[in-house]
């Protein structure tokens, strides 16, 4: 009797599908039913999301966000008439910096690429995962500010880790947690999503409250306004081309300032005396 159990028991062991992969699957799968579907999802080519940032105490900046398939992006914060721009065109990144004095596009560092490249994706690491290459993981349930949730750890490809918050009845996201390397140190930042809309057939949070995990001071992005697949030009995308300055007179060395000598014409030679 105890020979028989034991066989059966590896034989269930050894055919059963994992408990936990199927459970992931089944919330995403719901997660992505939540958010409109998987068609809806997929018909979105382009987004622009209009808001507005925290830039200091009773002060706030427009900010436009534009992204596009495959894998595109466009940020742009407005202050005092100063645009900063950050950019990625699916390989690269870029941006311009004028509160650094930089009015001229240069090259991002590898941390900002990877934040701009993960930003760029519009369905997010749940939606395809296993054809992007994540690896996602159910750890369990969590509150998040009193409302449980889902707790998954998406593995990315390179092999960021990432955790998502699902709301167990809506499963929506309710939080995002991260660790970002900011000037050579790592950070860990969360992201709090809320005020959801049903923006053509789409749930989408009109709501984002960025921060580093664990501290009180948070920066509150309000969407005003979304665009689905709005025309966006790609070259919106490409880094212009920095035209050198011609140099001005006055840099030239006193080497180069000498007036050139001419040599004299026929005209001018004096004439010669005849035997």
């Amino acid at each position: 009797m105890f020979l028989r159990l034991l066989i059966c028991a590896v034989f269930a062991a050894a055919f059963a599908v994992p408990a936990t992969a199927q459970n992931v699957d089944e919330i995403i799968a719901k997660h992505i039913q939540a958010r409109g579907g998987m068609e809806k999802l997929k018909a979105v080519k382009s987004i622009r999301m209009t808001g507005k940032v925290p830039i200091g105490p009773g002060a706030e900046a427009p900010l436009v966000l534009e992204r596009k398939r495959p894998n595109n992006l466009r940020l742009e914060v407005t202050v005092q008439g100063l645009t900063l721009v950050q950019v990625y065109d699916g390989q690269n990144a870029w941006g311009i910096m004028p509160f650094q004095g930089k009015k001229d596009p240069e090259a991002l560092g590898e941390d900002e690429r990877k934040g701009l490249a993960e930003l760029a994706d519009l369905d997010g690491p749940l939606v395809d995962y296993k054809v992007k290459g994540n690896k996602v993981e159910l750890v369990g349930k969590e509150a998040v500010e009193g409302t449980d949730a889902y707790k998954l750890k998406v593995t990315l490809k390179n092999g960021d880790i990432r955790y998502q918050y699902l709301d167990t009845d809506s499963f929506l996201t309710l939080k995002e947690e991260s660790k970002r390397t900011i000037r050579g140190t790592d950070v860990e930042t969360e992201s709090a999503l809320g005020d959801y809309k049903d923006t053509s057939g789409l749930m989408l949070p009109y709501s984002i409250e960025n921060g580093i995990k664990g501290k009180p001071d948070k920066q509150k992005l309000t969407i005003e306004k979304i665009e689905l697949n709005p025309t966006i030009d790609d070259a919106r995308f490409k880094m212009p081309v920095v035209k050198k300055a011609a140099p001005n007179q006055s840099d030239k060395t006193p080497e180069d300032k000498k007036p050139e000598m001419k040599k004299p014409t026929d005209a001018a030679k004096p004439p010669t005396a005849k035997p």
